[in-house]
């Protein structure tokens, strides 16, 4: 079976000081991709993403990553969708949690990827399996563990 393909759109609202790499965002998505995607990945201020989590969900705080699936892989189809990053609120919780930038941006991404793609963590069970997912790849891509107790 080939690789799943990824056209990945990548916007920012942000300076370029205030976040990853482009080729950086690009290898997380593409880590956590199991099927053909086209998502726009998006990374914005604190405005925009609080602005957005009201609207959409109704919770009136910028949060560190939204995703918004609008279709899935039936027929052949590429998923499709987007994934929102809060460039603030992400530093802000690495700064607090004493993780590393670059590891809590990948974190999110794949976490947003997987979202996209329909898992989930409403339940214990799929906390369980997501967060498994998440540790797996993070350590594939280099990085701490993000639930293990010591990171």
């Amino acid at each position: 079976m080939a690789d799943p393909r990824l056209d990945l759109n990548l916007q920012f609202a942000v300076k370029k000081s205030e976040r990853p790499r482009r080729s950086d965002f690009r290898r997380w998505a593409k880590a956590a991709l199991m099927t053909d995607a086209v998502v726009a990945l998006r990374v914005v201020d604190e405005a925009e993403g609080r602005a957005l989590n009201r609207d959409y969900r109704g919770k009136d705080y910028a949060t560190n990553v939204l995703t918004f699936a609008y279709g899935s892989s039936a027929n052949g189809e590429p998923l499709s969708g987007d994934i929102v990053v809060c460039a603030p609120v992400v530093a802000r919780e690495a700064a607090e949690q004493g993780i590393a930038l670059e590891a809590h941006y990948a974190h999110l991404t794949l976490h947003g990827m997987l979202h996209l793609q329909g898992y989930d963590h409403e339940t214990e069970a799929e906390a369980v399996t997501m967060e498994s997912i998440e540790s797996f790849i993070m350590r594939r891509l280099g990085y701490p563990d993000p639930y293990a107790a010591d990171s």
